[in-house]
């Protein structure tokens, strides 16, 4: 039996390799395509590419409700949420600030999604963080304050710095948002992210006024976009939040800059800051203080009822009953449904994932 925990770190792990591995390839496209643009067919081709796929499976005769909990009416809130700051405001920004960011540096700058990630569920929706997490943030804070130090930019910051920060900071709170609708279906969240998103930026860069790149790049950037902007990774890191949690999932992502900085080191050939040689082992210790944690205490669970994909091994889900017509289990071992849980209180390691956003003392 695969052990889900594990696997939703791989998750986390593959959705920190391909994003982080996404700026330098952005990069690549900005000489071409104007950012709006660029932002637009990212996001059009993760959410087209998703669209089709999900038709073909319905056609297939395959139903996903069995499998996943769908989106319901309470979560249009969220999902427009998520739409308006990590398909829109965070790739618009980011794509801004690109052209005039080396892409080693703006990479690293990126791991500051996971400072305003952890920052966000901590003081905004009571997500418990403990002290190693905030040490670790400090350290990633300060890395990202090395990097964006400039001299002769505002208040002494690289402008295009300070964009790529704000970008982070959108995807962090895309990210909170995010849990809110981890127990959903990922691919119809990302699906709707993608077109409502990509139609958004789309309708922007028509307004301003920029032109469309030729076919070919236009595919091109959209297949980007289906792998590393939305698409795969979007889906990779939702399935990784329900069972661990905003901020640790956030936390597993923080090494996605060193693959873009790998990846800017294959890409291009343009001399390296000293600030970065500087900044970069700052980063890795905060990164490992992040990954390294571990969270347990005496906690209660209160009785309710809810639905989402969840299997009957792990603590939480041996118990409720299953009538006629409940989805069978899948290959994995789960399956979605409707299901009541009673009153229990335990104690054991866990994460922030949907059964464990309880308050800390």
């Amino acid at each position: 039996m695969v052990d889900t925990r594990r696997l939703s770190y791989l998750y986390a792990l593959v959705a920190a390799f391909l994003f982080g591995s996404g700026a330098p390839v952005a990069k690549l496209f900005l000489g071409d395509v104007p950012p709006v643009t660029l932002a637009a067919l990212f996001y059009l081709g993760s959410g087209l590419a998703l669209a089709v796929f999900l038709a073909v499976c319905r056609l297939c005769g395959r139903d996903r409700h069995g499998a996943e909990a769908p989106l319901g009416r309470a979560d249009l809130p969220w999902l427009a949420g998520v739409v308006l700051f990590g398909g829109f405001l965070a790739p618009v920004t980011l794509m801004c600030s690109l052209a005039s960011t080396p892409a080693a540096t703006a990479a690293l700058l990126l791991n500051f999604e996971a400072v305003a990630t952890a920052a966000i569920a901590a003081f905004l929706f009571a997500e418990a963080v403990g002290k190693r997490t905030w040490a670790a943030l400090g350290l990633i804070t300060a890395s990202c304050a090395i990097l964006s130090w400039e001299g002769n930019g505002a208040a002494g910051f690289s402008v295009a710095a300070v964009g790529v920060l704000l970008a982070a900071t959108f995807w962090g709170m895309d990210n909170n948002l995010a849990r809110n609708l981890s127990a959903r279906d990922p691919l119809a969240i990302v699906t709707v992210k993608g077109l409502c998103a990509g139609t958004l930026s789309l309708l922007v860069a028509t307004l301003i006024a920029e032109p469309l790149p030729p076919p070919t790049t236009c595919l091109a950037a959209m297949a980007v976009g289906c792998i590393s902007y939305g698409g795969l990774t979007s889906i990779l890191f939702i399935l990784s939040l329900r069972a661990v949690g905003t901020a640790r999932t956030g936390s597993i992502v923080a090494i996605a800059p060193f693959f873009g900085v790998a990846a800017s080191f294959l890409l291009y050939a343009a001399p390296i800051d000293p600030a970065f040689y500087l900044a970069l082992p700052v980063m890795a210790l905060g990164a490992w203080f992040l990954v390294t944690e571990r969270h347990a205490h005496l906690h209660r669970h209160p009785a309710g009822v809810h639905e989402h994909r969840h299997r009957h091994d792990d603590l939480h889900h041996d118990g409720h009953p299953h009538p006629p017509g409940t989805p069978p289990l899948d290959a994995g071992g789960c399956h979605s449904h409707p299901h009541a849980h009673q009153e229990i209180v335990h104690d054991h390691p866990h994460l922030p994932d949907i059964h464990h956003r309880h308050r800390h003392p």
